[in-house]
């Protein structure tokens, strides 16, 4: 009589908790039983502004998930500290798996010559949330229709936010999840930044003390402190229960839309003077070299990645596979999302740059919180408290 199979569990991080996001995913875990009949996955949600933090402490303390998303930011840490697992093997010789599919700017970050520590799951562009709702009863053109006829641009983006404000009272804009002002500062200051031509580092090099820098952040902060458009430190606005006009967001969050209960649109995100500048979001699955199924978690991320799963990832999370990308299922992927906007998604992929990271973001961000809580009082000088960004981070760079 021969011996009864294990059953096996793999554990898996991922930050989102959405019930569409988890019910889709768990699917993708069953279609592995048809490979693997005894395999379970079990996903574990901790929430984005904890993430890297909690998975750290995880790995230190010996309890390693086998298997996780990483945001881009973390990833030249993660790879430079050896915990990734090198995926390149398992997913070349996967059958019909077709890894030249993957778009090579998109694997930049997760690679380092034949070795892959990462698969891109999320290429995704940060994109105008509106409340169609808010510019119409404010006589507004809404985001969509600035874009449109090339109105679309960071005056334009002021002016709106401030008659919003004036003429229903709601916010005119707040930063993405509500947390521009702490874990998601980079977010908050990445696209304006970029619009005006300007970087936060590059070449070792700090830019935030630049003249475009300066320029794109007063904006914000007299958005924020003369306008009064925009959420302030200290209190919460909330986009999808209605009570800020815009916000920029990533369409796995159009998910909460249906139930939002006012008409609402996605545009790109304003110009500047450097022209459209498109800035993306990434996120991939990890192995990690210190959990105990190693070898299955990359079988697993091999199914999850193939190009039928990452067709139905899709509706939420913009791919990395031209083959998917290219195809007009994709424009028509989501359903909740018209694919005239879906067209604006697929071109910030074509035309943006992801977010930028180093192999020393933990400290970097953690040299900048403080300089950057200076930025964000009312007589704040922008350009002093960005000089001390500067001083606060380069010798780290």
């Amino acid at each position: 009589m021969s011996a009864p199979v294990l059953a096996e569990e793999l554990r898996f991080t991922v930050w989102t908790g959405g019930e569409a996001h988890l019910r889709m995913l768990n699917e993708i875990a069953e279609s592995f039983k048809v490979t693997h009949p005894d395999v379970t996955v079990r996903f574990e949600t901790i929430p984005a502004a904890d993430y890297t933090q909690k998975l750290t402490f995880q790995l230190a303390g010996g309890n390693p998930p086998d298997l996780g998303w990483m945001m881009e930011d973390a990833a030249p840490t993660f790879a430079a500290a050896g915990v990734l697992m090198d995926l390149g093997p398992t997913l070349r010789e996967a059958e019909g798996y077709d890894f030249a599919d993957y778009s090579q700017p998109a694997l930049g970050l997760w690679t380092d010559g034949e070795a892959v520590y990462g698969v891109p799951f999320s290429t995704s562009p940060f994109m105008i949330f509106y409340n169609k709702t808010l510019f119409d009863e404010a006589g507004l053109e809404d985001p969509l229709q600035l874009a449109a006829s090339g109105k679309w641009n960071m005056d334009t983006f002021q002016e709106v936010a401030r008659t919003i404000k004036e003429k229903t009272g709601k916010w005119g804009f707040e930063f993405k999840d509500g947390q521009g002002y702490e874990s998601r500062i980079m977010h908050a200051l990445m696209p304006p930044i970029r619009a005006y031509g300007g970087d936060v580092w590059a070449n070792g090099e700090c830019g935030f003390d630049k003249p475009e820098a300066v320029q794109a952040v007063q904006q914000l902060h007299d958005m924020v402190f003369k306008d009064k458009s925009i959420v302030p430190p200290g209190e919460q606005g909330d986009y999808f229960s209605g009570s800020s006009a815009m916000t920029m967001n990533q369409i796995s969050r159009a998910s909460k839309m249906p139930e939002a209960g006012f008409e609402w649109g996605i545009a790109p995100l304003p110009s500047g003077p450097a022209g459209e500048s498109p800035v993306i979001g990434q996120a991939a699955i990890v192995v990690f070299e210190r959990g105990e199924q190693k070898e299955l978690a990359a079988e697993f991320v091999a199914h999850m990645t193939n190009k039928e799963n990452v067709a139905k990832m899709a509706q939420f999370f913009p791919p990395a596979r031209k083959s998917v990308l290219e195809s007009e299922a994709f424009t028509s992927a989501n359903a909740i999302i018209p694919p005239e906007q879906m067209a604006h998604v697929s071109d910030a992929i074509e035309k943006g740059k992801v977010l930028p990271s180093h192999e020393k973001s933990p400290q970097i961000l953690a040299a900048m919180a403080p300089r950057v809580d200076a930025l964000w009082k009312a007589d704040a000088d922008v350009k002093q408290a960005l000089d001390g960004v500067c001083a606060a981070i380069e010798p780290l760079l």
